[in-house]
């Protein structure tokens, strides 16, 4: 039976969702726990992969187990593991899902956010980026309203990439000023490619500090050269916020 898993995270720990040989994963520490209290062998396939450093505030994963477990027997479960896995690692929920559901290629939208702060504060160093220049929000805005229109984005695209294509719909984006100095920008798409919110990010920093206009915002775009973008923001400051799914043609 094919299960989803409602998770969140703290990456600063890890090098990211992905397994890897010699570094520690969110998917490594799910599936050791998963593997031991289910007495199988598991497998957990994430909606999608997050990078080194870099938080899931509500991220999914599915996993295939031989037991078919009730919604008591599932939220029990969810009790155990979370007994079993690290304090940065938490499951929300576990639920019975239609056999050919998947986290990653039935998840509708993605909606990232990145912290800037732009005065000193001592209580969220770890999370967010402190960036002390002088910033035009509105000019920043003006910028992030330009990138629905675009669908080609190598331009802040992680180059030498196994994606068979750079091509993402991006929703919205928005700076949303908060208390105390912090700025969150959140963007929305169907689809990221690696590094690309955290290049967007750096790129409308250039933009907000006078370094870049408008036009050459949108220049920066349409020459699908990663040269050409701003540096890629620290990833500490960078937390995955929402997948939407249509779970009414997921659950059974």
């Amino acid at each position: 039976m094919r299960y989803f898993v409602h998770l969140a995270y703290n990456g600063a720990n890890y090098y990211g969702w992905q397994r890897q040989p010699h570094n520690m994963s969110v998917q490594e520490k799910l599936e050791y726990a998963f593997s031991m209290l289910l007495k199988e062998n598991i497998t957990v396939t994430g909606a999608g992969r997050t990078d080194t450093g870099v938080h899931a505030r509500n991220f999914y994963a599915h996993f295939d187990s031989v037991q078919t477990l009730n919604p008591a027997q599932s939220e029990e479960l969810a009790f155990r593991i979370n007994a079993f896995l690290p304090a940065d690692i938490v499951v929300y929920k576990i639920f019975g899902v239609k056999p050919e559901a998947h986290a990653r290629f039935d998840a509708l939208s993605r909606t990232y956010c990145y912290y800037v702060s732009t005065c000193k504060n001592p209580f969220n160093t770890s999370t967010a980026f402190h960036f002390y220049k002088s910033l035009d929000v509105n000019m920043m805005n003006a910028c992030c309203k330009q990138l629905p229109k675009y669908e080609d984005f190598t331009s802040f695209s992680k180059l030498h990439t196994q994606t068979k294509t750079n091509l993402c719909n991006i929703q919205y984006a928005q700076w949303i000023p908060q208390d105390k100095g912090v700025l969150v920008f959140e963007i929305k798409a169907n689809r990221f490619l690696r590094n690309m919110v955290r290049a967007i990010v750096g790129t409308l920093l250039d933009v907000g500090t006078g370094k870049i206009n408008g036009e050459q915002f949108c220049a920066v775009i349409e020459k699908k050269d990663r040269c050409q973008a701003g540096v890629s923001v620290p990833a500490h400051a960078l937390f995955l916020d929402n997948i939407e799914y249509n779970f009414q043609q997921l659950l059974l």
